[in-house]
């Protein structure tokens, strides 16, 4: 596992750019959004370089979400919010804007504006079964 001294979520992660910090342990650090969704939105950052989910280890990928599941907790408890969304991007065309891991942790209030939401498609049956065996296959 390597840092990049060129990313600046490495950076934030490392404490080398000060933060609103949440909370830190030895592999993460949950910083407050600059550019907020709602009031509380987080990110899980972690300290080591990973373009991406594709680039981390099984149970380091289980670890960040574990951080993001006590954050959403912590929110839901200290700020009283109604709900929380966990997003995690992974490529441009999937939202992702900043190529270092990280996970958006978000608490939902009422009428907060915010829209995390997309319109359901309709499968076919023999599509889905499918596709489920080409993705099971692939693992």
């Amino acid at each position: 596992m390597t840092k990049d001294p060129d990313c600046i979520f490495c950076k934030i992660a490392n404490g080398d750019i000060p933060s609103d910090t949440v909370f830190e342990n030895e592999e993460f650090r949950v910083i407050l959004d600059l550019n907020p969704a709602t009031k509380g939105h987080a990110l899980v950052l972690p300290k080591y370089h990973f373009t991406n989910i594709y680039d981390m280890e099984s149970g380091y990928t289980g670890r960040a979400f574990e951080t993001a599941r006590s954050v959403a907790l912590a929110m839901k408890n200290g700020l009283n919010c109604e709900g929380v969304n966990v997003i995690q991007n992974n490529e441009a065309l999937a939202g992702q804007s900043v190529f270092h891991f990280h996970i958006h942790v978000i608490p939902r209030y009422k009428d907060d504006g915010q829209q995390v939401l997309w319109k359901p498609g309709k499968s076919d049956p023999e599509e889905q079964k499918k596709l489920a065996e080409t993705i099971g296959n692939a693992m």
